[in-house]
């Protein structure tokens, strides 16, 4: 290896190379292709609300184990308002809640929903691989995880697009969560970044942060694996 593949990267070069990770997004998976192109059935729409709810569920519990890990007060005072955001306040009920209002939007029982009888096992060993990740690792690297909502507006903004036109069956209060992860997903990368793109100087620490993207990315990927695998896609019906 010679010597210019084992200097760092300056910021803007590494910031590039984290971005570039975008090709690997689960928005390419053929489930989600298939989704926000009007491919899936009713049945498929909802198992993927439904267990997609895990992961939701997952968040606030994967940032507070990220937080509890955070000796600066600075950054605890900025990474708390993601757990606000998920789990809501008075007033302000938050992610979860919409999430459950995009389940009702379907036409999922909440009840079945929560109770989570319904998540897959594939789907259930990603989410907890992830918040395992967050709990056992240094908070920066956590913070590195986290990386992948660079890429999630574009997928939001892709289902509200298309997601009436294709599926006029859902209630349209379903879509709020898209809607308000458009802006609470860009203010989350600018601290997330800058903690990236500070902490990891080396070569060698900014290909770990690369490994880290595409471990979280390998979360999603195979979270829409399992779901394919169950329901199908297109006019396959579910198992």
């Amino acid at each position: 290896m010679g010597a210019a593949e084992t200097l760092p990267w300056s910021r803007e070069e590494f910031e590039v190379h984290i971005r570039a990770k975008g090709g690997g997004y689960h928005i390419y998976h053929p489930y989600h292709v298939a989704m926000n192109s009007g491919g899936l059935t009713r049945e498929q729409i909802q198992g993927w609300v439904c267990n997609r709810f895990y992961y939701q569920t997952a968040i606030p519990t994967k940032d507070s184990a990220i937080m509890a890990n955070m000796p600066d007060r600075d950054h605890r005072r900025l990474w708390i308002q993601r757990i606000i955001d998920h789990d809501g306040t008075t007033g302000d009920e938050g992610g979860i809640e919409a999430w459950l209002t995009l389940a009702d939007a379907v036409g999922l029982d909440r009840e079945e929903v929560t109770s989570l009888r319904r998540v897959l096992p594939g789907v259930r060993f990603a989410v907890d691989a992830y918040i395992n990740f967050a709990r056992s690792r240094p908070w920066q690297e956590a913070v590195c995880s986290s990386l992948t909502e660079l890429f999630a507006p574009e997928i939001h903004k892709e289902r509200l697009a298309n997601w009436p036109q294709h599926y006029p069956w859902i209630n349209q209060s379903g879509y709020a969560y898209f809607r308000k992860r458009l802006s609470e997903a860009r203010r989350d990368v600018e601290h997330g970044l800058r903690v990236t793109l500070g902490y990891f100087q080396t070569r060698e620490q900014q290909q770990r942060a690369l490994d880290i993207v595409q471990f979280k990315l390998d979360v999603l990927w195979s979270m829409c694996d399992a779901m394919a695998v169950a329901y199908g896609i297109g006019e396959r019906k579910v198992l």
